[in-house]
């Protein structure tokens, strides 16, 4: 009997697409580079379910709260920071997650950081776009009014990103963001990508490359949405 049989993997990813089957060492090191946290769905075929990371017995020891041994020197190695933040938490972006440290801080440079609090407005409808996110820490979420009531479109976690249509056509924000919780963003203005294009191509190359991967799947995952309702609207019509 082959053991590793019924004993993959697969995982919901920041962009909403399932990744996998995989094997546990490469989930493993996916845990490690925080590209899968505790709140990630993961699905074992040897369970024949969907869990939280968290509570995925083979993954729980590495999100047990960690304590620091009581006599551990001052000048410990931690990790090193990229513009104040992990390059882990860089990576949860997926147009990000392949750079080493020495491209992510040279793509950081071109982008500023922005700590938002709970309940604040990024962007609002309307109004010219002239920059996008890529969203690092915390929820947003992305909303009309309509008839003086909210109606939510999407809502946008770590990994995520918003805006980038403006970094082309400079045209007015189709819908308001909000920030559901405190969170962490990273911000490109039209000026600065256009900067990186032509400073930084290694860069901008597989930034577009991966922006359009993400893009891609969004358009079908829409038009999926789109062919299902069509399909429920003509049953019911039947």
């Amino acid at each position: 009997m082959n053991p590793s049989r019924g004993a993959g993997f697969k995982i919901i990813g920041a962009d909403n697409v399932v990744y996998g089957p995989v094997e546990l060492p490469t989930l493993v090191e996916w845990v490690k580079e925080e590209r899968v946290t505790p709140e990630t769905w993961v699905f074992s075929e040897r369970d024949d379910a969907w869990r939280k990371a968290a509570e995925v017995s083979e993954l729980k020891m590495f999100f047990q709260p960690k304590t620091a041994p009581v006599d551990a020197p001052l000048d410990a190695a931690v990790e090193p920071t990229i513009a104040g933040l992990k390059p882990s938490v860089l990576r949860r972006v997926k147009v990000l997650a392949d750079l080493d440290d020495a491209q992510l801080q040279r793509f950081v440079d071109f982008m500023e950081v922005q700590r938002v609090r709970q309940f604040a407005e990024i962007v609002k409808q309307n109004q010219p776009g002239d920059a996008m996110y890529l969203i690092l820490e915390g929820e947003l979420r992305v909303r009309m009014m309509i008839s003086g009531k909210e109606s939510i479109l999407a809502t946008l976690n770590a990994g995520d990103f918003f805006g980038e249509i403006s970094l082309f056509d400079h045209g007015p924000r189709s819908a308001d963001v909000l920030a559901n919780s405190e969170s962490t963003l990273l911000k490109i203005t039209s000026s600065a990508f256009q900067r990186l294009v032509q400073e930084a191509p290694d860069l901008a190359a597989p930034f577009l490359v991966g922006m359009g991967k993400t893009l891609t799947s969004r358009i079908r995952a829409d038009n999926r949405r789109f062919r299902d309702s069509i399909a429920f609207v003509r049953a019911a019509g039947q």
